[in-house]
């Protein structure tokens, strides 16, 4: 089944919250127009040009587009992407990560079976990721693939494998097979968003078109939330209030591509490798 083909009734406060409670997704929501899309990527591309010789900058810059790039900054404040998360997590709302997820044209590389949630640190499950296309995400592209209901599971056994073709921070997998036939594709056009569950099932395969496959996996948490180790992680408050003080929250970005912003990013990958590659080499590691 090719979820871009199926009927889909208009995002409700009910319908939404009731497809996301039953399957652990929810899909497609029409966010930005072909043209402001276009211009979003366009912007990125343009830094990606700019910082082409600064591989820790552009680095930097696939994890934290947000923190780094003003247009990613209003995106992740998108009033249609705050109701959808609203309706899930609450008015209260920070961004823990807005990263990129890039497949170049004709590549081989895929994301495994996983959770998301698995090495993040966090000390529960109050999250929704808003992933949103900033070029066609079909099947041919490379888009998700889901197993409805499996964010039921709660967290299962990875495996880490660190292959080179694999985009996840350290190749994780789970340990559990997964039947494909039970999957289903998460097709999406240029500023279209899909939402999936922290624990939801899911994967993505190979890039053979002649375009890029561009998204940014927009990670929303409720504020009650906290890291396990009690960092406080860098986040951006995009909606509500934060009464529980457990992250560092960023102003929006001072300008493009600054160095204070950077630094800023620096620090925070202090953390955020400290908590994601824990037990390992972080210098195998694809991310911050």
């Amino acid at each position: 089944m090719t979820l871009a083909n199926a009927e889909f009734a208009t995002p409700t406060t009910e319908s939404l919250a009731d497809a996301y409670a039953r399957d652990g997704y929810f899909c497609p929501i029409d966010v930005l127009s072909h043209d402001e899309a276009q211009a979003i990527r366009a912007d990125l591309e343009t830094a990606e040009a700019e910082l082409a010789d600064e591989p820790e900058k552009l680095a930097l810059l696939m994890s934290y587009p947000d923190r780094l790039l003003p247009s990613f900054d209003r995106l992740i404040r998108h009033p249609t992407l705050i109701d959808a998360a609203s309706q899930v997590l609450g008015p209260d709302l920070m961004v823990w990560s807005a990263g990129l997820f890039i497949k170049e044209p004709n590549t081989q590389k895929i994301v495994s079976w996983h959770q998301d949630l698995t090495y993040w640190g966090l000390d529960t499950s109050q999250e929704v990721t808003l992933w949103t296309a900033l070029s066609p995400a079909t099947v041919q592209s490379g888009c998700m693939k889901f197993v409805p209901g499996s964010h039921k599971e709660q967290q299962v056994a990875h495996v880490d494998t660190f292959a080179d073709d694999n985009l996840l921070s350290r190749g994780q997998e789970l340990a559990v097979e997964v039947d494909e036939a039970d999957s289903v594709y998460a097709e999406l056009q240029t500023g279209q968003t899909s939402m999936h569950h922290g624990h939801l099932f899911h994967a993505s395969g190979p890039n053979t078109t002649d375009d890029r496959r561009i998204a940014s996996a927009i990670r929303y948490i409720q504020p009650s939330m906290k890291q396990k180790t009690g960092d406080k992680a860098l986040v951006a408050m995009v909606s509500g209030e934060d009464r529980f003080g457990n992250f560092k929250i960023a102003e929006p970005p001072r300008g493009r591509l600054t160095d204070e912003d950077f630094e800023l990013c620096r620090q925070d990958t202090l953390i955020k490798r400290r908590i994601m590659y824990a037990g390992v080499d972080p210098e195998k590691g694809k991310r911050y």
